[in-house]
């Protein structure tokens, strides 16, 4: 009995045998990390050059490279609105434009092509209602002394509103809104930083008991992220990498390498209390979770590559940033992670917090889960039903959603940033201004300016949709013209103006310049285009992801039945999760809460990516639960020959088994996910809120109930192919007490 017993057990697979070997080589296997580690973060000085910039898709796109292919820089333009009281206010404005207009005239060189109600055509640069005035102008370069001379304009416009407190002074312009952009971007990296961290040692804390458990997955995590930052920015020579991604990676980085290790050493501890010395743990441990752990990486690296269709630019740095990052998380589960768990043996669980180490030692049976998920599989029909209905209506307010882009005023929640609040006043009295279309022209030469002069008539006749005042500026051999369009910037009234500009405005003027190549960008023609693309190659990344996922579970788990009910319950917590995203952002919900401005739309980008990076990381849940199923089936004397009873026994234990490991999985994933929800930028909050509400649904109702439902409807066919009875599974089954129970029996 024991020969044969021996002669079934499967040879050590790939991540067996790389686990097993460095947990024999431990010194070499630490050594390595950590090089690796190092040679990572060095790797940007080794190789110097500079960063490549993406371009936007597109009309957008293409005028944006006309205008970077010149040696004289770009049109930085700022707005200053001034104001007053009742009583002297137009003569207080006036009083106010001469004392700007002169102190910008005091710094000669410093900026270019002024706009005033006191210069020509004055009537341009008054609001409608005749309550403000507004001054324009061009920060002058070139690009070495653009920064000097951007602060020196900066501080005239400051000391002319100190000299008349009596009157407003709001100011919001291409620099102004850039640097509140990128100022709240770095402000957001540093409080995702120190809030992330704490609040993930507290959760590792809770889940493993002791300083020294809790510190290894941090440690991993650490380093992986440190590292996936360094090639980021070594590769960021060849692939643009905006830095808007980086809080995005950092924390998806910080919560898949939480996770991983999670899983190994949750299982490390279960075989220990099993009475298992170490090596034995680790050799189960990486046959079973460590490969749940690879395949559930591979998957969200395979799908992340899905965003490459889209043929957008910012989408490669951000999945380049993310297949780094999990890559480095997974090569570190496998590799130092085991050499960790050997060199410190029964000393990972010093540093023991009181009770709570003693409760987490054993990471045994959840008794919550197991009592739900014996329900459940009693009465599937009805339980599974109930949920799945839950989650549709959920998903409901999905079907109204909009795919509308903020704009950079409305990026930033009142009070953040002073330009920002500027430019949300400067919006209502002259709409467009700061955030005007730029109708890009390969001439500047005297026909060029003359039809450039004719699109004032064609703003007079578009009944509101193109506004003034409209601006002309020569930049090297291109003439940018800059015009403010109706509504608020990424609206569907200002993306009516935009496309009266492209279709009839430019075409009527300088588009017919003989000649000339002409491209309409700026803050509204870049959404409009990157939005359209994205829409027009969805269907092709939602057919890649949904093909590959069944493909990845059709191979790990020999069953056609199994895949499909998988990625039917992927979309129905992603669609739930769409459907709490537009009732809060879309519709204003929790505005006061989450400290947030709700401008009637979800951001373009969100719903695609939010598909894509959780469709990858539900399998990191669905696969380790399906493996820890499996596993009972086939070792039981319940399994696809075993009964009916047998069969529900094996998906209660294997849910059961696995609830501590996926409740505390997700309880990491959900916090460090809710910090995007703290941070300024609105797409970080809805970025935060929908992964948070995903995972969470996906971790309880989806994982809890709606998959035991579906196991226990399905039966064996589950487990099998058709026409194959379990075949294939006796074959595929990880779990060592598998074989003993079946070859017992024979």
């Amino acid at each position: 009995m024991l020969r044969r017993i021996k002669s079934e057990r499967p040879h050590a697979g790939l991540v067996e045998s790389v686990a097993d070997w460095s947990a024999r080589n431990r010194t070499a296997a630490i050594a390595a990390w950590l090089l690796l580690v190092v040679v990572a973060v060095l790797s940007t000085s080794l190789l110097p050059g500079d960063q490549v910039r993406s371009t936007e898709p597109g009309e957008a796109g293409r005028g944006q490279r006309m205008v970077s292919a010149q040696d004289a820089g770009d049109s930085i333009r700022e707005n200053v609105m001034i104001r007053a009281g009742a009583g002297r206010a137009p003569e207080t404005r006036r009083a106010v434009t001469n004392d700007l207009l002169a102190a910008l005239r005091a710094i000669p060189g410093a900026v270019r092509d002024v706009g005033s109600p006191l210069g020509a055509h004055g009537g341009r640069w008054v609001s409608g209602d005749g309550t403000a005035d507004l001054v324009t102008f061009e920060i002058a370069g070139p690009g070495a002394e653009f920064d000097t001379h951007r602060q020196t304009a900066f501080a005239a416009v400051e000391k002319v509103a100190r000299q008349h407190p009596e009157a407003r002074l709001d100011q919001a312009g291409d620099s102004s809104l850039a640097s509140a952009v990128d100022q709240g971007i770095k402000d957001d990296m540093k409080r995702a930083e120190t809030t992330s961290l704490p609040l993930t040692v507290v959760i590792l804390l809770v889940v493993f008991g002791s300083l020294v458990a809790a510190g290894i997955p941090l440690l991993l995590s650490a380093t992986a992220v440190a590292a996936a930052f360094g090639l980021l920015d070594t590769l960021g020579r060849w692939v643009p990498f905006n830095s808007a991604s980086s809080a995005i990676v950092l924390l998806i980085g910080m919560a898949v390498g939480i996770d991983y290790s999670l899983f190994y050493l949750r299982r490390i501890r279960e075989e220990r209390a099993a009475g298992r010395p170490v090596q034995e743990a680790l050799r189960i441990a990486s046959r079973t979770s460590g490969h749940a752990v690879v395949v559930s990486g591979l998957t969200v690296m395979v799908c992340m590559t899905g965003l490459l269709f889209t043929g957008v630019d910012v989408f490669k740095g951000l999945t380049l940033g993310t297949v780094l990052v999990v890559g480095l998380a997974v090569l570190g589960s496998v590799t130092v992670l085991p050499a960790l768990v050997a060199a410190l043996g029964d000393r990972i669980d010093l540093g023991r917090i009181p009770w709570l180490g003693r409760r987490r030692t054993a990471a045994g049976r959840s008794r919550i889960w197991t009592a739900v998920a014996r329900r459940v599989v009693r009465r599937p029909l009805l339980t599974g039903g109930t949920a799945a209905l839950l989650l549709a209506v959920m998903a409901l307010p999905a079907l109204g959603m909009r795919l509308q882009d903020a704009t950079q005023i409305q990026s930033l929640p009142r009070g953040v940033s002073a330009a920002a609040d500027s430019g949300a006043r400067m919006q209502q009295v002259f709409p467009g201004v700061a955030t005007a279309a730029r109708v890009v022209v390969s001439d500047n030469g005297p026909k060029a300016r003359a039809a450039a002069d004719a699109l004032h008539e064609q703003a007079a006749r578009s009944d509101g949709a193109l506004r003034e005042p409209i601006t002309t500026v020569p930049v090297g051999d291109l003439l940018v013209v800059r015009v403010p369009l109706a509504g608020a910037g990424t609206d569907p009234e200002s993306a009516r103006a935009l496309e009266f500009l492209r279709e009839r405005a430019v075409p009527a003027t300088v588009g017919a310049v003989e000649g000339a190549e002409v491209a309409v960008a700026g803050r509204t023609a870049t959404p409009y285009d990157f939005t359209r693309q994205v829409n027009a190659r969805t269907p092709v990344v939602f057919a890649f992801v949904l093909v590959l996922a069944f493909v990845l579970l059709v191979v790990a788990f020999r069953s056609l039945a199994l895949p499909l009910v998988s990625i039917a319950l992927n979309l129905l917590s992603i669609g739930a999760a769409y459907g709490v995203l537009v009732a809060v952002f879309q519709g204003g919900r929790l505005e006061s809460l989450l400290d947030f401005n709700a401008y009637g739309g979800v951001v373009s980008w969100l719903p695609l990516f939010m598909f894509v990076i959780l469709f990858g990381l539900s399998m990191d849940y669905h696969i380790f639960i399906l493996s820890r199923i499996r596993e009972r089936w086939a070792g039981s004397r319940g399994g696809p020959d075993g009964g009916h009873d047998g069969g529900h026994e094996a998906i209660v234990g294997g849910i059961a088994v696995s609830a501590g490991v996926v409740t505390s999985a997700a309880a990491i994933m959900v916090g460090v996910f809710s910090v995007f929800t703290t941070l300024s930028a609105i797409e970080y909050k809805m970025l935060g809120t929908g992964m948070a509400v995903a995972i969470l649904i996906d971790a309880t109702v989806v994982r809890g109930v709606l998959l035991p439902a579906a196991l226990a409807l399905l039966g064996e066919r589950a487990w099998t192919l058709p026409g194959r009875g379990d075949s294939g599974l006796r074959t595929r089954t990880d779990d060592p007490h598998a074989y003993v129970s079946s070859t017992s029996r024979a």
